[in-house]
């Protein structure tokens, strides 16, 4: 999704004084990809807190994520017929967005877990969901895979408060996952969805979110290629920031 696509979906929430500043950025976007906030404050003649507000409105949890959407979105505008490049500009972006994200939150509550369950949406989720058990079984540290939306209905009805439980989409707008999300929110259980970097259903509705950059690109003959290679990086430095955690806790 474009920043284009962003505003006219969240049009309706954006006053005068938002339209001015992303006015501002859609006419200077190769500027504004490398400003700080305080720098974009100073050139859209608007305040700090007034551009943090701006980018909770789009959807993304400050103006670091905007950011790196921002970065994210150059990259796809790029040519796509170099298949490498586009995978080198996906990993890229999705380590400058783990680095800007604080772990400690989410890492709390995995460390205080009565249990742990992990659900993809996918093939390659679930190939992705099972590294992530096989990581965290090294630090005995046991999750529960969740295979199919049959299997996760039925562990809804068993799942406690204290337990967390991690969601991997390509998309995070699939509409079936939409009701347990909801019932996982409605019973207080925590949930981590780790997504695609775009504005999605899933992220919104998250405690806690981790992005992944992975774009869409076609070979000549018309086939699509995504890689999961930035949502197996995602899973890897969520693992390995869990042991920072549990070290420093247990120190």
């Amino acid at each position: 999704m474009s920043l284009e696509e962003l505003i006219n979906t969240h049009y309706d929430k954006l006053n005068d004084n938002d339209m001015h500043v992303l006015k501002y950025i859609l006419n200077n976007k190769n500027t504004c990809r490398n400003m700080g906030i305080n720098e974009l404050a100073e050139a859209s003649l608007a305040s700090r807190s007034s551009i943090h507000r701006l980018t909770k409105k789009l959807g993304f949890s400050g103006y670091s994520e905007f950011k790196v959407f921002l970065k994210w979105e150059e990259n796809n505008e790029q040519d796509t017929g170099d298949h490498m490049q586009v995978l080198k500009n996906d990993i890229q972006v999705t380590l400058k967005n783990i680095a800007a994200l604080n772990f400690d939150p989410i890492c709390e509550k995995l460390y205080t877990a009565g249990r742990i369950f992990i659900y993809g949406t996918g093939t390659a989720q679930l190939t992705c969901a099972r590294e992530a058990q096989r990581l965290f079984a090294l630090q005995q540290t046991f999750v529960t895979i969740i295979y199919d939306e049959v299997e996760f209905e039925a562990m809804l009805k068993a799942m406690a408060p204290d337990d967390v439980v991690i969601i991997i989409s390509l998309s995070g707008d699939t509409p079936s996952l939409i009701p347990q999300v909801q019932q996982l929110t409605a019973r207080g259980i925590t949930f981590l969805s780790i997504t695609n970097l775009k504005n999605n259903t899933l992220a919104q509705m998250s405690p806690f979110s981790i992005y992944a950059a992975t774009s869409l690109s076609y070979s000549k003959s018309g086939e699509e290629i995504v890689s999961f290679i930035p949502f197996t990086i995602a899973v890897e430095a969520l693992f390995r920031r869990f042991i920072l955690y549990r070290e420093a806790k247990e120190k």
